[in-house]
């Protein structure tokens, strides 16, 4: 578990990451580099989940090497079915990460959401459901691997 005091919020307690796949943690299917590394390091704390309707089919060779689970979407619309995931795994201990509109639900849901803008651009509506931007994903794992970093963003 992550836990992490933000002055006008209260502790917010993390048991799970939800992150989306393309354009989040990778770039056209392949896995950017020190993602690996960095969500290996996060699942000593957090359960790591990773979901994704993969539009390129490269998703699960590309983990294979992470410590979480891989859950290809039934739909290839997926935001509801996304956010159905993180309210099954307690919303209010969950960190959602995406990019897509159809990120949008689960980082409203989750009790932090964080959008990335990173090579493959950022929806709008991403963007405003978030809680946390950050240029690219490494950025926002260091945030919670370092989770004081948190406040400064979040603190009302």
């Amino acid at each position: 578990m992550i836990s992490v005091d933000v002055p006008g919020r209260g502790t917010l307690q993390f048991k799970h990451i939800v992150l989306d796949y393309n354009g989040t943690m990778a770039k056209d299917g392949m896995l950017l580099p020190g993602v690996e590394e960095s969500l290996n390091r996060l699942s000593e704390s957090l359960e790591v989940h990773i979901l994704t309707a993969d539009t390129f089919g490269k998703c699960r060779g590309e983990c294979s090497g992470i410590k979480g689970t891989v859950q290809i979407l039934s739909q290839s619309i997926g935001a509801g079915e996304k956010e159905a995931f993180v309210e099954r795994l307690g919303a209010e201990h969950t960190v959602a990460v995406g990019n897509g509109a159809n990120d949008r639900l689960m980082l409203a849901k989750a009790a932090l959401g964080m959008v990335i803008l990173g090579p493959e651009g950022t929806s709008v509506q991403a963007l405003q459901s978030a809680d946390v931007a950050v240029k690219e994903i490494n950025e926002g794992l260091e945030m919670l691997l370092q989770p004081k970093r948190l406040i400064a963003t979040l603190r009302l």
